[in-house]
């Protein structure tokens, strides 16, 4: 009888334990359900929209055109870039920001996402983003028209030294990158430009074109085609080597002895800071083999489009180093309107 007892306690025991590690598993796939944000494996299921905050023809639109069409092939559904344009960027990137964090809103970030809030035109900062990968970087190509007197750089300057404030300089909105590139290069060469807001570099670059502007510091990407057609020349490139873009543009400091920082820009892809790690992962394996296309490869090297790669923990220390960087750089170039 005891035996019998004995038994059925040992049962009961052996039951309660099996049920004991059947809720632990289940609470563990609860738990890691929680963990991923219920990410769906099957994702994508439908069109992912890319946010470009610029208008079209600049070079963080013709970057986000060339990788979507590079990237789609490695994901089951297409990209539709959508080009979201006002205040300087800003109105982009707040949409970006702000979408569902299921992983079908993209952001194109450009390096105005570091500039912008520490100008009081941009209510959040880059840690609203969950960086994907950063896929560009460019330096600052200064550019005039064809017929412009000035042959160097050397020119250009002098004349506005003795002219301060009369060339309009056209730059992609009051605190982009180009903005704060003819900023510091005034305040490097001790000249005064009239600084003249687009809505992204390819409104400001088609200025130019049609004279309502005599400069732009733009990237040689966004200018390239038109001085192969000799329609502008680009005075210098303010890096620290030559363009492979522009071979034969000298640098700013080739010609002048003079080396302005920082005057560079930026381009990488993000979601918004709730977005599941395992769509993250998923977006970053695709349009990382976006970038390794050479398809890919021969459009930003056709196009003058400088090609730097970095996986998402690479660009989120470059946001970051960006981010400090301006904040104390716009104060002391007295731009701050916080």
């Amino acid at each position: 009888m005891k035996r019998i007892i004995n038994r059925g306690i040992r049962g009961i025991w052996i039951a309660a334990g099996l049920a004991v590690l059947f809720i632990i598993w289940i609470g563990y796939q609860y738990s890691d359900d929680l963990g991923s944000g219920t990410a769906d494996v099957d994702f994508p299921k439908k069109p992912i929209t890319l946010i470009v905050p610029y208008a079209a023809g600049g070079g963080t639109d013709l970057t986000a055109r060339a990788l979507v069409k590079a990237t789609e092939k490695y994901l089951s559904q297409p990209i539709v870039v959508v080009n979201r344009t006002g205040g300087g960027g800003s109105v982009g990137l707040m949409e970006g920001a702000t979408a569902k964090g299921d992983g079908y809103t993209v952001t194109y970030l450009p390096a105005e996402l570091t500039t912008l809030p520490h100008l009081g035109l941009l209510p959040i900062t880059y840690e609203e983003f969950k960086p994907i990968a950063q896929t560009n970087f460019d330096p600052s190509a200064i550019t005039v028209r064809a017929e412009a007197p000035f042959k160097t750089v050397n020119e250009f300057l002098d004349y506005a030294k003795a002219h301060p404030g009369e060339l309009k300089m056209g730059n992609a909105g009051t605190g982009s990158i180009w903005h704060l590139a003819a900023v510091t290069l005034e305040r490097g060469t001790g000249v005064k430009f009239a600084h003249i807001p687009f809505e992204g570099a390819g409104p400001a670059v088609s200025a130019l074109m049609s004279g309502f502007v005599d400069a732009v510091p733009v990237s040689p990407a966004e200018v390239k085609k038109y001085v192969d057609e000799g329609k502008l020349r680009t005075l210098a490139i303010n890096a620290d080597k030559r363009s492979e873009a522009l071979p034969g543009v000298p640098t700013l400091e080739e010609q002048t002895g003079i080396y302005v920082d920082f005057t560079s820009t930026w381009r990488g892809l993000a979601v918004p800071k709730d977005t599941p790690d395992e769509i993250v992962e998923l977006l970053a394996n695709a349009f990382v083999k976006g970038t390794e296309d050479e398809e890919f490869r021969a459009s930003m090297k056709l196009n003058g489009l400088g090609l730097l790669v970095k996986d998402n923990k690479g660009f989120a220390k470059q946001l970051k180093e960006s981010h400090d960087l301006f904040a104390k750089m716009i104060p002391e170039l007295g731009l701050s309107r916080k």
